[in-house]
């Protein structure tokens, strides 16, 4: 469940439990189980690194169930940063056409405006940019340099010299939706060609990356499918410190929505489901051995090769 407890007094009698009960009890376990073969720890794990992803796992969980720690940046205000310029940017409800019209009204989900942060070198650059959408589960984190993902934007700034700046967007929780307002931003405010925006995302981020490329590719002129089966991913990498948290994340669509989507599921194997690749940008793909969507991902590069070629994807 998501925020089931992010009202007083419920968050802080949860806490008071909580806290504690991983300090004095959790903690001491997981030193003894991860010291032997378990299932809280592969074979290509130290004990330290085991023991800090049972506890981040625990502390997503937490912080789902409550609604966060603290105030933490959203898309309803800019929250000054010393390393980052916070900008708003305006809706375009004109640009949410067909199906997208459709599944934001059925979800009460509107274009308005939100913040983004420019990381980088500041001033007018007409080189390559990054637009980054952070991950969190669609339930977490935020675009402000305090977030939990923000070290990814400054690394791919900083390890990749010709594209200088990046654009780390916000976006509702529990409400994300590929609206194209963040490109039209990038285009038509700031002036970047359409040829020079990398989209990128961390995971939950790293689909709506994909979704909002799919939108451009079908409208803007130039988790929960069949993989589910014995030995997948999806039911043996149980370590990601992510719970399932799709129900947050799909609301009144319901769970089948998942399944029969291109823009939710672009890898499902259901037949219903037509997502091809053909006029999408070169892409590069990366995961982790216990990444619960591993074989999701996997599907995803074989079907993107198919449509676009080995050599677009990597």
């Amino acid at each position: 469940m998501v925020h089931e407890y992010s009202k007083q007094p419920w968050k802080g009698l949860y806490l008071a439990f909580e806290v504690p009960a991983t300090l004095l009890v959790r903690l001491p376990v997981w030193a003894v189980i991860c010291a032997l073969p378990s299932v809280l720890r592969r074979s290509t794990w130290s004990w330290r690194h085991a023991i800090a992803l049972a506890l981040l796992r625990r502390v997503s969980t937490t912080a789902a169930l409550v609604g966060g720690f603290g105030v933490v940046p959203d898309y309803r205000a800019i929250t000054p940063a010393k390393d980052a310029e916070g900008v708003w940017i305006d809706g375009v409800p004109h640009l949410v056409t067909a199906e997208l019209k459709v599944w934001s009204t059925l979800s009460g989900v509107e274009s308005i405006r939100i913040p983004g942060y420019w990381f980088g070198k500041k001033g007018f650059s007409m080189c390559r940019v990054f637009i980054f959408f952070h991950g969190g589960g669609y339930t977490l984190e935020c675009a402000h340099p305090v977030g939990g993902t923000a070290n990814i934007v400054r690394a791919l700034i900083e390890l990749n010299p010709h594209t200088p700046r990046a654009l780390s967007v916000e976006y509702r929780l529990s409400s994300a939706h590929p609206s194209p307002d963040r490109y039209n931003y990038l285009v038509n405010v700031v002036g970047y060609s359409p040829c020079d925006i990398v989209a990128a995302g961390d995971s939950a981020g790293a689909n709506l990356a994909l979704a909002l490329v799919r939108y451009l590719v079908e409208h803007v002129p130039p988790t929960n499918d069949s993989h589910d089966t014995p030995g997948s991913s999806s039911l043996t990498n149980t370590l990601d410190f992510l719970d399932d948290l799709a129900k947050a994340f799909l609301g009144p669509h319901g769970l089948g929505m998942a399944s029969c989507n291109r823009y939710i599921s672009p890898a499902s194997l259901y037949p219903s489901v037509v997502a091809r690749f053909n006029g999408f940008p070169r892409t590069f793909i990366t995961a982790g051995g216990a990444e619960r969507l591993l074989d999701q991902i996997r599907t995803l590069k074989d079907k993107m090769v198919a449509d676009m070629g080995a050599d677009k994807v990597t």
